[in-house]
Formats: structure tokens, C-alpha cells, sequence
């Protein structure tokens, strides 16, 4: 008799720090519903961490759902697809939520949604087609990082054992990947058999947290199914605690093995992608259909309707909001992504980039505590899950020594906001840290 290809565990390792954040995971019972197409999207060349893309379309031009309208020869970059169809009407400059100035391309619709003429399932069979393919879909992480995927699985053969499956979704608010795993169980598993089988990792880890009973056990019946050997897909049940969902974290928990300062999770065997990430990979092996359109959540006290929904890429974020209801309050404060780690922003008149997982608006009385004098308690120090000492950090940097500050870590700092959260006196940690990264780097560059 063949053994379940799952069998469902909890977490090997105790998350170092963190902090226990309320969830408010409001939409959890919300299904995923589709946005009608807008009138216009604006497709910003850079939607990727590496190098901007360039527009191989021109203002004029007539273009269909899923076509290529800009890429790049640099290796680390994705290329962009139209995710309406219509006529290219603008190529020019707009500023993105992390204050980079990016060309884009803007599309108005022509009403008819019409897919492109040269989509069809890619030929994926053996490790280097997969690599391809998945470069030409345009993939990037979907949990927010928004790293090329093609460049993360592109590695040496042999060096990686465990596939982590990222489906923590630890912060705050966001509910769309366990909306992914609940509606979408066997596209999240399909994924990751053809990434298992075509890189030849041994090994898959799903990870996610406790507090997501329904995507457990959807992912574990759908897992059984398959009737392949126990071991070779686990399921596993973490801790429900901020932030279990980062990178290097989950790699501890779900192998107990740590990535040093530095080194990469390939550096320890592992390879970690978001599960939506997973999932497109399944769909798109289905029908050749580029990443055009992605899912999120509408949440946030200042949001009439909190849903999860499902957005043409480049669409305004104003309008998303709109579809939801729009605003039963004045928004204080606006964020694309999650309020721990996403992008406060002074404008709803941005588009939804690839790398977006939610869009949060929030009243006053629940944005940003008054910032009053550090007490020296040390809650930065005993959250941080990168064992640094943000408090520390933020009197160097005063200096500007950059020396200094590499020497207590600063670049190790994930910007999980932890410090942030912990801080009884308001104090804008994670900025602290950026702003030491800066420091730290232009010393690099004045030094050669």
C-alpha cells in the first residue's frame, strides 16, 4: 500500500524574538473575487528587484492581453506583459511607493480583454526549459520581495535538498495566500511537483501557520491524494508569531539549520518560495498565460468593504479601493503591503506592481503612536530575530560612522519591524536601519 505523499507536523525550531501581533485577519472567509478590467493601467518598468526593463512598444501601438511590452538583456530583471488589451498611450516617468522615479508604459483599454495571439503552454521537461519559461512569464516573488524567480531556481545542481513552501503569511491583515492554498490546493501542489521533479530536490517543506486551519488541511487532502511517499512533501504547522513568514526564519524553523550573515539560503541547501509564486508556476505550465494579474487583500479600518481580490496589474490602487466601497472614513495613513513591512503611501493615484500583496487604509486612531524619548528598555534588542541592537544602532548612526554600524550588523537587519512594534516610544526603527544600510554602503563606495 502506498504511503501519503503528506504527513502534517509542527515546527522543528523556536523562532529566536519576534513579536505576537493581533491578526485581524478579516477577509480569512472572504473568497478571491475578480476586479472588472479598468479603463487605463500604467505598467512601471521596474516591478522586480535587479535591473528596469525597457518598453519595446511604442505610443500608438495596438496591444493584447499577455504580450511582452518590455524586458531587459541584464540578467537579473522579469519581463513586463500587458495585462489589458488596448493602445499604448503614454511611455513616461512616474514615481513608485519607495520613492524611485520609473519609466512606464500606459495602456487604455479597448474593452475587450483579448489575449494575445502567441500564448500557449511552454514546453517545461527538463531543468533548463523550467528556468526559461519561467523567465518569460515574468514571475517575481509574490510575497512582497519581488525577486526575479528565474534567477532563485537558475541553481547549481545538486547544492539544494529542501523546497520551502512559503505559505506563513505572518503579517498582519493579508489573507490571499491562504485564500490560495484554500481555493487553489491542488494548482499550489501541482507547482511544486514540477518544481521538485525538473530541479530535483528531494525534499518539500509547506509551511504554514497555526491559525490557518482551512489552508492546512486542504493542502494535506489534496497532498494524500497524490499517493507518493511520506517524506518526500510535509506539511508543517508553524508557530503563529511574527515574523515566522521571513525568509531566514522559516529556513530555521522548518530545518533547524541557520543561515549565516551574508550567505544566501542556497548556502544551506534550502530554497524558499511565497506560495502564490508556486501556484502561478502550476497555471502557467496550464496555459502560457504570463503574470498579468495577481491577488490582495482590501483591508484596513478605513476601508468600507474588505475583500480579497483580483487586480490586472498596473491598475490604480484608488480604483481598487473603489471597487471595495472606497473609504468609510478619511485615511490617515495608506500602505501597499502589510503594516509591518509595506509602503506608506501620499497618494492613491500608483499602480498595483507585481510585488503587491495587499493595500491597506487605516483611521487615524489607528495609525503611528506618538514618538516620545527612548526609555533604554531593550524591547528592540530581545525582539529582533536577527539577535541586533537596534536601540544601539540608532545612537551610532547619529555619527554617521559607518564603520561602526557594520561592525553591530546593521546589514543584517531584515526590516521586519519588529523593533518598530515593540518600541513603547514610537520609535521609527526600521527607517533608523535603512538609513544606517545607506550610511554603511556610501562608505563602501567612498573607500573603492
Amino acid at each position: 500500500m502506498s504511503k501519503p505523499l503528506s504527513d502534517v507536523r509542527s515546527a522543528v525550531g523556536k523562532v529566536r524574538g519576534g513579536v505576537r501581533v493581533l491578526h485581524h485577519k478579516n477577509t480569512a472567509q472572504c473568497p478571491i473575487v475578480r476586479v472588472p478590467a479598468p479603463q487605463q493601467v500604467v505598467l512601471p518598468m521596474q516591478m522586480h528587484i535587479g535591473k528596469p526593463c525597457a518598453p519595446i512598444v511604442k505610443v500608438g501601438d495596438a496591444v493584447s492581453v499577455g504580450q511582452c511590452i518590455a524586458d531587459s538583456a541584464e540578467y537579473v530583471s522579469a519581463p513586463i506583459h500587458a495585462s489589458i488589451s488596448g493602445v499604448v498611450k503614454g511611455i513616461g516617468n512616474i514615481t513608485l511607493p519607495n520613492g524611485r522615479v520609473s519609466q512606464a508604459v500606459t495602456i487604455e483599454s479597448d474593452g475587450e480583454m483579448r489575449p494575445f495571439e502567441g500564448l500557449h503552454p511552454p514546453k517545461m521537461d527538463t531543468r533548463e526549459s523550467l528556468i526559461e519559461a519561467v523567465r518569460a512569464s515574468g514571475l517575481v516573488g509574490l510575497g512582497g520581495a519581488g525577486f526575479p524567480s528565474h534567477v532563485k531556481i537558475a541553481f547549481k545542481p545538486g547544492t539544494i535538498d529542501t523546497l520551502i513552501v512559503n505559505a506563513a503569511e505572518c503579517e498582519p491583515y493579508i489573507t490571499v495566500d491562504d485564500r490560495e492554498c484554500i481555493e487553489n490546493a491542488w494548482n499550489v501542489l501541482s507547482g511544486v511537483n514540477i518544481l521538485r521533479i525538473l530541479l530535483q530536490i528531494p525534499k518539500v517543506v509547506i509551511c504554514v501557520e497555526k491559525n490557518k486551519p482551512q489552508a492546512i488541511r486542504a493542502l494535506s487532502d489534496v497532498a494524500r491524494g497524490l499517493e507518493l511517499e511520506k517524506g518526500v512533501v510535509t506539511v508543517m504547522r508553524l508557530n503563529s508569531i511574527y515574523p515566522q513568514g521571513a525568509e531566514k526564519v522559516m529556513i530555521y524553523s522548518a530545518t533547524g539549520r541557520r543561515v549565516p550573515p551574508g550567505k544566501l539560503p542556497s548556502d544551506v541547501g534550502c530554497l524558499v518560495m511565497n506560495v502564490a509564486s508556486v501556484a502561478f508556476i502550476a497555471r502557467y505550465a496550464q496555459t502560457g498565460k504570463p503574470l498579468v494579474s495577481r491577488s490582495l487583500t482590501v483591508d484596513g479600518s478605513a476601508i468600507c468593504e474588505p475583500k480579497n481580490v483580483r487586480v490586472p496589474v498596473g491598475m490604480q490602487v484608488g480604483e481598487v479601493i473603489d471597487f471595495c466601497g472606497g473609504f468609510k472614513s478619511a485615511p490617515h495613513k495608506i500602505i501597499t503591503g502589510g503594516p509591518m513591512m509595506g509602503l506608506a503611501v501620499i497618494s492613491t493615484d500608483i499602480p498595483v506592481l507585481k510585488q503587491n500583496n495587499a493595500i491597506l487604509a487605516f483611521s487615524e486612531a489607528d495609525s503611528l503612536k506618538k514618538e516620545t524619548d527612548c526609555i533604554n528598555c531593550g524591547r528592540c534588542a530581545a525582539t529582533c530575530p536577527m539577535h541586533l541592537q537596534p536601540g544601539s544602532i540608532a545612537r551610532v548612526l547619529r555619527a554617521a560612522d559607518a564603520d561602526t554600524l557594520s561592525g553591530m550588523g546593521a546589514m543584517v537587519c531584515m526590516e521586519c519591524g519588529s523593533c518598530a512594534f515593540a518600541c513603547p516610544a514610537g520609535k521609527p526603527l526600521v527607517q533608523t536601519m535603512r538609513l544606517a544600510k545607506t550610511i554603511i554602503r556610501e562608505g563602501a563606495a567612498r573607500n573603492g
